[in-house]
């Protein structure tokens, strides 16, 4: 017997005019489908407590030493605007060199998280910001943002890149880091929308389960993007992150 067509209901989340997940889930596609969570904020406010597990993946360990150094060199002496600073774990890394540190996040579960912890040398202060409306905000010597490219669709990618800029001195310093793609260390993306946007379904220690905007980058695409938007770029590529900087124009 035909199951007839059912109504899915779509998310969005926007910070200012972007829109950065926009799912529709069919109940008959999902073997949970009143659990199934398609926006991201939410996700990550539920994720809070669990959010640093990630990073004790045996296999990342070498790779989480390396980029904490690139960090901590690159951003020496610096005043540094973060976004999407979740609980503060790449936060306390630069600390350790920075001279200051705005760190900010949209999502408040994970800056009282963030609040918690111990920051040695830089002056840290926390605010819960959507970047994309942010005003009198002085702009920064330096921008770094910590695994959120991933979850900015494709469509709006141009545009993110255009505010981080907008909020960094021309000749400042940006950096965004993020995941490669690799099999059995990475969950496996389990759909894909028609602009190429891919998505991962994760699944909380409380049970419930989201689906969560995912993108992997290549190189190239990054390079493109960034098109008379930067100077000075340099691409690290690690085995199970990228790391990129570059100077604002």
């Amino acid at each position: 017997m035909a199951l007839n067509a059912a109504p899915c209901s779509s998310v969005v989340r926007s910070w200012g005019s972007i829109q950065f997940i926009l799912s529709c889930v069919n109940p008959h596609l999902s073997s949970n489908p009143e659990s199934m969570n398609t926006d991201l904020v939410s996700y990550y406010k539920d994720r809070a407590k669990e959010y640093e597990k990630i990073y004790s993946k045996p296999e990342r360990q070498t790779d989480l030493l390396i980029a904490g150094q690139i960090l901590q060199d690159t951003f020496s002496g610096h005043d540094v605007f973060e976004i999407a600073c979740g609980t503060g774990y790449w936060t306390e890394k630069i600390s350790r060199t920075a001279k200051n540190i705005l760190a900010t996040d949209i999502n408040d579960t994970v800056i009282e998280i963030a609040k918690s912890k111990e920051y040695s040398q830089a002056k840290v202060d926390f605010q819960i910001a959507d970047i994309f409306n942010l005003a009198n905000v002085a702009k920064r010597e330096s921008l770094f943002g910590g695994f959120i490219w991933s979850h900015i669709k494709l469509q709006d990618l141009k545009s993110f890149v255009d505010v981080a800029n907008s909020l960094v001195k021309a000749g400042g310093t940006i950096v965004f880091m993020d995941n490669n793609y690799v099999e059995g260390s990475n969950l496996p993306l389990t759909d894909k929308d028609d602009l190429g946007n891919t998505y991962q379904t994760r699944t909380l220690e409380d049970g419930t389960t989201h689906k969560v905007l995912k993108n992997f980058p290549s190189e190239a695409a990054i390079r493109e993007l960034l098109t008379d938007k930067a100077s000075e770029i340099d691409f690290i590529q690690l085995p199970y992150y990228w790391i990129l900087k570059y100077k604002n124009i």
